[in-house]
């Protein structure tokens, strides 16, 4: 699968990491994210590049850390088509794409140990759209989506 990857500077060392780990699992990364943890970034720089490969389908999925994950759910949330979502245990992370179809995972560099964060990616990857009523939500999202984008 091709995935998308950003950090800011607070990311940067997990980003390293799970880089190293999706690749060797055979899956395709896009890495947009700080090159290095020594220099202040901000985080939107990261993660709008990452939510517009998202909402182009260019990508499968995207996944954004920094150091809570919440900023980079909000800058990712701004871009049409993306539903970015920030977890901190496997069932947020598994709720979020089976009833939110989540195509970000968000996670947080100061707060999820390691190991934490490994089971959060690896739930999110393999946990699949339920659809049924949740598709009549996430379908409304996308039709406000659409209506604001034509007023624009």
């Amino acid at each position: 699968m091709k995935i998308a990857i950003g950090n800011d500077h607070r990311g940067y060392s997990a980003k390293c990491r799970l880089v190293s780990w999706l690749s060797s699992e055979g899956h395709e990364i896009i890495d947009l994210g700080a090159t290095n943890a020594d220099e202040p970034t901000d985080y939107p720089d990261y993660a709008i590049p990452v939510a517009e490969m998202v909402s182009r389908c260019e990508v499968w999925r995207g996944i954004l850390i920094c150091g809570t994950g919440i900023g980079m759910c909000i800058a990712a949330n701004k871009v049409g088509g993306v539903r970015a979502a920030t977890c901190h245990d496997p069932l947020t992370a598994e709720i979020a794409r089976r009833h939110n179809d989540s195509n970000i995972l968000c996670m947080s560099a100061d707060l999820l140990s390691e190991e934490l964060m490994d089971r959060l990616v690896q739930t999110w990857l393999s946990s699949d759209f339920d659809g049924g009523r949740h598709a009549r939500r996430i379908d409304k999202i996308s039709r406000f989506e659409e209506n604001r984008s034509a007023l624009s």
